[in-house]
């Protein structure tokens, strides 16, 4: 099997090619044909198996393949880290290179204009925000984001964030999203 038999979007596949793919890891062949068909899922798999690229290529093929609502914020993916979250962000931008989509990493701990740049970055609408959890909980408090488009929340080591303490906080972040909504959840354990 190859990426193409996925039938993804060619602007996709573009950026699948241009980062030297060529097949799908076991984890991608049998995660994004389940995620392009709409369902729900828990999937599992050990560390560099290529478990992020098999939630954000059909996302960005999803994204990109419907048309957007203006500013708004389509998908959310939550990871308990600042180093997780910023790794996910790089690997979105060179998938979504081709597509036009944008995205945000919204976390702690860095900078004092980090902020506010997260902050205009999610009220102008970027399509993708990859988060920790109480950084997400810290904008949504002060009632200027919308979440009401998200179409796919993504909770990457769902595991250990449970494990940290972050079920409150998870739950308190659903709340903002719309019942209907593709919900992904992945775990290296």
């Amino acid at each position: 099997m190859t990426f193409s038999d996925l039938n993804l979007d060619s602007r996709v596949l573009e950026a699948i090619d241009a980062m030297g793919y060529e097949y799908p890891t076991s984890i991608q062949q049998h995660v994004i044909p389940a995620i392009l068909q709409g369902r729900d899922l828990i999937a599992t798999a050990q560390t560099g198996t290529g478990k992020t690229a098999a939630f954000l290529l059909p996302i960005i093929h999803e994204l990109v393949s419907v048309s957007a609502e203006d500013f708004a914020v389509r998908a959310l993916i939550i990871a308990p880290t600042r180093e997780l979250v910023q790794q996910i962000d790089q690997q979105f931008n060179g998938m979504a290179y081709f597509a036009g989509l944008s995205s945000i990493a919204v976390y702690g701990g860095g900078e004092g204009g980090d902020w506010e740049r997260q902050k205009m970055s999610m009220i102008r609408g970027a399509e993708m925000v990859i988060a920790t959890p109480g950084r997400m909980l810290s904008h949504l408090h002060l009632g200027y984001l919308d979440l009401s488009k998200v179409r796919f929340l993504v909770l990457d080591e769902a595991d250990r964030m449970l494990d940290m303490g972050f079920h409150e906080d998870i739950m308190n972040i659903l709340s903002y999203l719309p019942a209907k909504r593709q919900n992904l959840m992945f775990s290296a354990t």
